[in-house]
């Protein structure tokens, strides 16, 4: 810098610092202004959109691939070109070196001037390495090919440049804008078929559903102590003798464990140990994949919710979770399946009546499956008050159509509840209705009668 030009420069400073603002207030003003707005829109953020929930974090799940946060997404996409023993040099070496490029540059960059459009060097370096970044973060979100990625960064690095570097002879006046805005509206298209294309790939994958209210933890709890635990713990906790369980031996005695002595002394966690690790020396195996089980931690997690909301009365029941898992029937109120059997052969038959289990390939699951599933069908028939499904459930055995014994249902011998019976037989009576809307249509509603004051 010559003598001439620190002059000017220095004069400049000097008007600068004359007519230039206070600390305080104004300075000081101007930056609570501004965290006051980034506060409100974090706040907004936080409030209408959140965070995705995702699953607990589950050790054993080997497809599972970590992605950073959308700000370190370019390093994250980096790393791919620098492969086992080479990782340290693009997680480490080339960004510090990067960093320290633009750290150094007013000492290497010696140009007099501070106005970008005189500074070709630091113009172009800040173009490459934001170009850099933009297209690796692109391509890490998006099904962006390297082609794609390539021209996108040339475009980027293009756009900065000629934006911040206006002394290019070639590109002046309208040539300037036209070049500008062209390269402007290709850089959004090509952004916007990326995730057009990425948005469109993700639609199809079949997405992860997360619980997060103590309601939804409950109803996917309960689903899965219906098929895991049933068996050998009752539907209700009750506990009681286990016959016909495969790797138990009949007989076998198991506590209650939705009594008072067991949800009083034992928190969430050692409930979460005890469904993870299992119990070997008592029998129970165990059902977090850690140990070999098929659970994942986010669905032990929903078990011992429901475990503890339903069996512990110090629990305090959500207004969204105090109904009845089963709905009551009401005077006159035909069932249906989608709303009371279905529920009932959940809570009660699902642990067995379904694959993978000896059942006589009779599966419970669906509305066809209790009719006419297994080797014995059919198992229910509308008005049929003598269908085998009726009879098994009331304490009848009876002869299969191969000649076997069909043994009492449960075979626990532990019978279902009255309550649970009486759906079935007005289901049947009713004609087996499989929706709510054609149950409702069968209903007839009860009319009170009231009763006549004596003549005097």
């Amino acid at each position: 810098m010559n003598d001439e030009h620190k002059k000017k420069v220095n004069q400049k400073y000097e008007e600068q610092l004359q007519k230039g603002e206070r600390f305080w207030p104004d300075a000081i003003y101007k930056d609570l202004l501004v965290s006051f707005a980034l506060f409100i829109l974090l706040i907004g953020l936080a409030t209408f959109v959140g965070v995705h929930p995702e699953p607990k974090v589950d050790p054993t799940d080997a497809t599972y691939v970590p992605r950073p946060e959308w700000y370190f997404l370019f390093l994250f996409e980096f790393l791919k070109y620098f492969p086992g023993e080479l990782e340290w040099v693009g997680a480490a070496v080339i960004p510090g070196v990067l960093v320290m490029a633009l750290m150094f540059l007013p000492l290497y960059d010696k140009n007099p001037f501070r106005h970008n459009s005189k500074r070709i060097f630091a113009v172009g370096l800040m173009s490459a390495i934001v170009s850099g970044i933009v297209t690796l973060t692109l391509m890490a979100a998006t099904t962006m090919s390297n082609l794609v990625a390539v021209i996108l960064g040339v475009l980027v690095a293009a756009l900065m440049f000629f934006s911040l570097y206006k002394e290019v002879p070639f590109l002046q006046g309208a040539v300037r804008k036209a070049v500008l805005w062209v390269m402007t509206i290709a850089l959004v298209g090509i952004v916007g078929v990326s995730y057009q294309q990425t948005a469109a790939m993700a639609s199809d994958e079949e997405e992860v559903h997360v619980a997060s209210s103590i309601a939804e933890k409950m109803t996917l709890g309960q689903d899965l102590y219906s098929i895991q635990c049933v068996e050998c713990h009752g539907p209700d906790g009750e506990g009681g003798e286990i016959v016909g369980v495969t790797g138990i031996e009949d007989g076998t005695f198991v506590k209650s464990i939705s009594s008072k002595d067991e949800m009083y002394t034992r928190n969430d966690g050692s409930l979460f140990d005890i469904v993870s690790y299992g119990q070997p020396n008592l029998g129970m195996p165990p059902y977090g994949g850690s140990y070999g089980g098929s659970l994942s931690p986010s669905e032990i997690e929903y078990i011992v919710t429901f475990m503890r909301y339903t069996w512990d009365d110090r629990a305090e029941v959500p207004a969204e979770a105090a109904g009845a898992a089963i709905p009551a029937l009401a005077e006159g109120e035909v069932p249906s399946y989608e709303v009371h059997v279905s529920a009932v052969t959940k809570r009660q038959c699902l642990s067995c009546h379904r694959e993978g289990k000896e059942n006589n390939d009779y599966l419970m699951d669906t509305y066809a499956g209790i009719l006419d599933g297994g080797i014995n069908a059919p198992n229910v028939v509308a008005g049929d008050m003598n269908s085998i499904l009726l009879q098994t459930i009331q304490g009848v055995e009876l002869s299969g159509n191969d000649g076997e014994i069909i043994h009492v249902m449960p075979p626990n011998g532990k019978p279902i509840k009255d309550e649970y019976i009486d759906i079935f037989i007005r289901w049947v009576e009713a004609g087996m209705p499989e929706t709510a809307d054609d149950a409702a249509a069968l209903s007839t509603e009860v009319v009170p009668v009231a009763e006549e004051t004596p003549s005097e």
